[in-house]
């Protein structure tokens, strides 16, 4: 198949798992072309049947924004008909399925458009009135639909009222690549043998609530020796910074900023902390576990549906910060608990969370798409 996919370039689960699953559908022997304003955060080498091709954004005064949507479904049309794609996978509903649309009818319907929703363009843009409606119409009038978890294809149904059908197609990790490594060395250079190692990462927007991060590192601080690696950037960091500097636990947490590499902090780290408002998925917790890392997190969206209670960590209310700094005590005072926890989380992520099994999916879908008519 020759698929495009538009995406986020950006650092962010959306853009991570848009670029990964071009990467193994290229593997599986598809055409991937790429259309958006810059190269994908995760497209950093040359790939083998993957193009890149960059949306040229005008500028004109009459312009009082640039036109991104309509620049990027030019693009999308030229692409389509140079290399007669088949299928073209919008990752958001908004503006990249809206661009799908567009595009499809400046080709006279000769293009299947799938969207994939993650999230922020359900709940967030979806509750917003200048959005709802366009976000309902783009996707009802995709041809096909997929969510990333149970309870965002529940959320998007309820929202906006769609009754046709919603795939729901989990993000996925490399279990090859995202493993836990020998790290020993690297280990010793961030704290001594007794040391508990705790992780963060996230954009650090306000929904992943980044403050709490260091209000429930600073509980289990006072129990147990610890450090704190908080991996990512955003909105957020200088009120994080503040409240570190409020507690005195600067010595105990290490700021490294945006990591395009994650395995080997995940492969020297304890415990993850994800106390997020609201997640569709939970891609980093994925991937934590994958990394034997169990995860303390939110009961909230799909995260439920990754990090099974109990097993590969504990689930709290987003308000129980009291519970969850507990439960990470617990993990982290008990050795055996916290390398059976480790285990499990990485049976579940091989099991139910492959990437051969994930993008087999995709495959299976598209051609799906490509065998019915656009839907009404």
């Amino acid at each position: 198949m020759k698929v495009g996919i538009i995406c986020y370039p950006s650092y962010g689960g959306s853009g991570v798992v848009a670029t990964e699953l071009g990467r193994q559908l290229a593997a599986r022997g598809h055409f991937v072309h790429f259309i958006s304003y810059d190269v994908p955060f995760k497209l950093n080498t040359y790939e083998a049947n993957v193009t890149f091709h960059e949306v040229d954004v005008p500028s004109y005064p009459l312009f009082a924004y640039p036109p991104y949507l309509l620049a990027l479904a030019n693009k999308v049309v030229e692409v389509s008909r140079r290399y007669s794609l088949d299928i073209l996978h919008a990752h958001y509903a908004i503006p990249h399925a809206t661009c799908g649309f567009l595009a499809r009818e400046l080709l006279g319907g000769r293009l299947k458009v799938v969207t994939t929703l993650h999230g922020t363009d359900v709940t967030l843009l979806g509750s917003n009135p200048s959005f709802s409606d366009i976000i309902r119409f783009s996707i009802e009038r995709s041809d096909g639909v997929t969510a990333v978890s149970e309870d965002l294809a529940r959320v998007t149904r309820e929202l906006f009222g769609i009754r046709s059908h919603i795939e729901v197609i989990y993000n996925f990790v490399d279990a090859d690549k995202f493993r836990r490594l020998e790290v020993e060395e690297l280990r010793r250079q961030i704290c001594g043998p007794e040391t508990r190692v705790l992780v963060h990462i996230s954009n650090f927007r306000p929904v992943k609530r980044p403050v709490a991060v260091i209000d429930i590192f600073h509980a289990v601080q006072q129990e147990l020796p610890a450090v704190l690696l908080l991996v990512g950037d955003g909105p957020e960091m200088a009120r994080v910074q503040q409240r570190v500097d409020e507690l005195g636990i600067a010595q105990h947490v290490k700021f490294l900023g945006k990591q395009e590499e994650v395995v080997e902090i995940l492969s020297l780290s304890d415990l993850m902390l994800l106390p997020s408002t609201q997640e569709s998925f939970g891609l980093v917790a994925l991937e934590a576990m994958a990394c034997q890392v169990p995860v303390i997190a939110s009961r909230v969206g799909g995260l439920p549906e990754v990090v099974v209670n109990g097993r590969a960590g504990f689930l709290y209310s987003p308000e129980d910060l009291e519970g969850m700094a507990q439960g990470a005590i617990s993990i982290l005072s008990d050795p055996a608990l916290r390398e059976e926890m480790g285990l499990h989380a990485r049976a579940i992520a091989v099991e139910k969370f492959s990437a051969d099994e994930q993008v087999a999916r995709y495959e299976r879908y598209y051609r799906h798409v490509l065998e019915n008519e656009v839907q009404a």
